[in-house]
């Protein structure tokens, strides 16, 4: 954008500048300005033979080792001081002789091009009596030409990288440092202080939501709670720098970047590629050409130095993903963040508080007429924060999403809207609240078409959308019910229906509301949020209910689903129904309708009916492709009564087992096994595993093929995970830290025709964890293990079976004996040492170094 005539000097908006000369050595005074004032200001101390000494600066020592443990944060890695706003650190400064009190320097402190005291992005650290700046200095101690300082910046620093000079003052001139990479600094949020916005009050949730560098994402259903694992990393090398880098894109003027709401704000527009050429390209499809499936993605780690290396979007995207690199985001720079999982998320395409969800008379959905959907989960961010634009009370957790779903003053981002504010309806505060009210209080409408297109609403659901919401507990791994921050608590269940309406009009006979909850319906349609609900007066009273069951499934499993009709009344009803299945994305739009079955029931006076339908898993397999989430909704009416009910069942894939084996010391090999085991009666095809783990290991993937096409007739069976075939995958690694944790994410796709296999096939994989556990398209256990003091080198352990398993390969396919590839010049000393085509049947054997 051309700023020509728009500012005298456009703002600066670039904080990674480079390393650029922001001063001259040695500006002189203008002449009669001398700071010194004249004959009885000398230039420097006289020696005993009557020289001059002038002061200079010999050497700058930023104290890494002590000032990054006090500030919490000696966990990044990088070479420059990482400090926290609001709180001193030191500095010593070797002058070429000792200080007198006459002596004048200061510290200049730089951020961005074009630096001003006026704007704040130059700030002057001066010592003694002289006039003090926005940053207090002082003189902690002096041991003969060395020099210790401390420098407080204030709560309200811009956060970001500095460049530091020292000067001396004399009465000619500012003689400075010459610029120096290695004394830039970073300055971060720091909820510690109680004077910065970001104050966390409880040292375990500092801990969990700045400092945890690993975390849990939490999928599925409210029924099937299921976890992802998530590497945030957020003090991996360079990953500072590219979140500064994301702020340098967005074109945010450096004077704003202390304010935390205009960051997050920022924040959560940039980490989606949907404007101003933002992180993360969202695809909710089935085809991820050209890019990474969201399922592969085990952390931020990769995608935010993708980014920052190549100045594009990272391919794929989904809310998880956005969440989970949102958060590392939030984390690096300070900030108190969590991700937050919404079951039976609503989104409303009209901007009020019902989804509609529309069927045709004989019972089968409208999918053309259908805009609005439940996704069947969606992650967002929680940040901790003071909104000193709101009333007091409303500070606190603040939602802010960077999926891009609506637009927000033209871009796609949400938030910060105080939870508070949402629970209590008051949705007319900044920012997007209404948005987020409705995605956890709206109501499901069901529509019924007539023969003539005439649409009625015949069942009106409160209980679905916002069924609950969950994030990780404070430093455990298991999850908390956050549902009660969000909402009210809704009335206990009538015994009426649930799901009928009689035709006209329609009740709603979910549950009665508590006081607390009706009160902020009516707070959050005051503001503009319309509900627009179905008049229940004068409507008949539900004659027959129906609902829909069924038990947790495993992936390739039958799906027993239970229909149950009951009659409250005192005259037998009997029921015609459609039962349609299909295959949705989590974001509950329809993949693949595949059966339908209609029903026709007689139900006696006050009784129940049962009606069982099972589904094959020949069925529904052929047709799920990424998709795990089964969709079985009823539409039908009874002899006075309309009746719909949905039921969303997801298939739970075969668990990954990890377990740590080898020397647990810091400076010690390690290895890390992940295994699986495929439970199908059909062959696995495309296995990749992906491996990472913070400060211990990077991002790693293995696409793994199986056997030597010799005919294109045989290439498909070569290709897959089939029964009784083993797998093996190794990584040996010097563990750096005591904290670093591991983890693994298996994805297996399907074959859509393949031939039947008995029995089980095992994937064997090494890695760094204790046992745990963890979902395919998920992630491994996350359980800590303690190292013990760091002992004399040993040699490092190696496995067994990969050598004999490797000979046993070779012995049967008749190959040379596999030969170990060293790259010696490597750091970290990664050796490739087995990699032998297998037969159906043999084991492959993969290990690093």
């Amino acid at each position: 954008m051309n700023t020509t005539g728009r500012y005298n000097e456009p703002p600066s908006i670039i904080n990674l500048v480079g390393n650029i000369d922001d001063f001259p050595e040695f500006q002189p005074f203008p002449p009669h300005d001398h700071e010194g004032g004249g004959e009885d200001d000398p230039e420097g101390e006289v020696d005993p033979r009557g020289r001059r000494q002038l002061l200079s600066v010999e050497d700058v020592d930023m104290c890494r080792e002590i000032n990054m443990p006090k500030h919490r944060t000696h966990a990044y890695d990088t070479q420059n001081l990482v400090v926290r706003r609001g709180q001193e650190f030191l500095l010593h400064i070797t002058f070429s002789r000792p200080i007198t009190p006459r002596d004048k320097f200061q510290l200049e402190f730089l951020i961005g091009s074009n630096p001003s005291v006026r704007l704040r992005t130059l700030e002057r650290v001066t010592f003694g009596t002289r006039h003090r700046g926005r940053w207090p200095g002082r003189i902690l101690d002096t041991q003969g030409s060395r020099t210790v300082l401390g420098i407080t910046p204030p709560a309200d620093t811009i956060v970001g990288k500095f460049r530091m000079y020292v000067t001396v003052v004399s009465n000619r001139g500012l003689q400075r440092t010459k610029r120096d990479p290695t004394t830039d600094c970073y300055m971060l949020f720091n909820c510690w202080n109680s004077e910065d916005s970001v104050y966390y009050p409880e040292e375990q949730g500092r801990q969990e939501y700045v400092l945890n560098d690993s975390g849990i994402i939490y999928m599925g259903s409210r029924a099937t709670l299921l976890y992802r694992n998530w590497i945030f990393g957020q003090f991996e090398r360079g990953i500072l720098d590219a979140c500064i880098y994301i702020l340098d894109v967005c074109r945010m003027p450096i004077r704003n970047r202390s304010n935390a709401i205009e960051m997050v704000r920022k924040g959560s527009a940039l980490i989606n590629a949907q404007d101003e050429n933002g992180v993360l390209v969202g695809n909710w499809s089935e085809n991820f050409s050209g890019g990474t499936a969201p399922t592969l993605w085990t952390g931020s780690v990769n995608i935010l130095l993708q980014y920052a290396n190549t100045g594009s979007p990272v391919r794929y995207g989904q809310c998880w993903v956005f969440a989970g690199v949102f958060n590392t985001f939030l984390r690096c720079l300070g900030i108190p963040a969590r991700v937050i999982s919404n079951f039976n998320s609503a989104h409303d395409n009209n901007g009020n508080l019902k989804i509609e969800l529309i069927f045709r008379e004989d019972g089968s959905a409208d999918e053309r007429n259908t805009h609005d959907s439940i996704w069947n989960y969606h992650c967002w961010n929680e940040v901790f924060m003071t909104r000193p634009d709101l009333p007091p009370r409303l500070s606190g957790w603040q939602v802010v999403d960077a999926t891009p779903q609506e637009t927000s003053d033209g871009l796609y981002r949400c938030g910060p809207a105080s939870v508070l504010a949402i629970k209590e309806g008051l949705v007319g505060y900044s920012y997007d609240g209404a948005f987020i009210f409705a995605e956890v209080n709206s109501d499901v409408i069901y529509v019924t078409q007539d023969k003539y297109g005439n649409e009625l609403s015949t069942y009106v659901d409160k209980r679905l959308v916002g069924l609950g919401l969950y994030t990780k507990h404070i430093l455990a791994d298991a999850p908390v019910d956050v549902t009660h921050t969000y909402k009210y608590q809704e009335g206990e269940e009538e015994d009426a229906p649930v799901g009928p309406r009689a035709p006209g009009p329609a009740n709603t006979y979910a549950c009665a509301g508590s006081a607390e909850e009706t009160r902020a319906m009516e707070v959050a349609q005051s503001f503009g949020l319309s509900s627009d609900q179905p008049d229940p007066s004068g409507s008949a009273d539900a004659v027959i209910t129906v609902s829909l069951a069924a038990e947790q499934v495993d992936l390739g499993k039958d799906v027993e689903l239970t229909v149950e009709f009951r009659n409250h009344g005192q005259a037998a009803q009997t029921v015609k129904a459609l039962v349609t299945c299909a295959v949705i994305y989590y974001t509950g739009v329809l993949s693949k309708r595949f059966k339908e079955e209609p029903l026709e029931v007689t139900v006696p006076p006050n009784q129940t009916e049962r009606v069982l339908l099972t589904t094959k898993a020949q069925e529904y397999m052929k047709n799920l492709g990424f998709q795990r989430f089964l969709c079985f909704t009823l539409a039908g009416h009874g002899d006075v009564v309309y009746l719909n009910a949905m039921k969303v069942v997801y298939l739970q894939a075969p668990h990954l087992q990890l377990k740590a084996s080898g020397v647990h010391e810091v400076g010690q090999h390690m290895f890390v096994n992940v295994s699986f085991t495929n439970t199908f009666n059909f062959p696995l095809y495309n296995v990749t595993l992906a491996m990472e783990g913070p400060r211990a290991v990077s991002n790693r993937t293995r696409f793994y093929k199986w056997g030597r096409r010799r005919a294109r007739a045989r290439a498909s069976r070569r290709d897959s995970v089939s029964s009784c075939q083993r797998l093996f995958r190794s990584w040996f690694f010097q563990r750096p830290a005591a904290s670093s944790v591991l983890q693994l994410e298996g994805v297996v796709r399907p074959a859509s025709d393949g031939e039947a296999h008995p029995g089980g096939r095992h994937v064997h994989c090494q890695s760094l964890r204790d046992l745990g556990q963890g979902g395919l398209h998920g992630g491994g256990g996350l359980q800590r293990d303690r190292l013990k003091r760091a002992q004399p080198p040993r040699r490092p352990f190696a496995l067994a079976s990969s050598d004999s398993l490797s000979r046993k390969i070779n012995r049967q396919l008749g190959k040379e004996s596999c030969r170990n590839i060293a790259s010696p010049k490597a750091p970290p000393p990664f050796r490739k040492a087995q990699n032998c085509p297998a037969k159906r049947g043999g084991p492959v054997a993969d290990s690093y170094e």
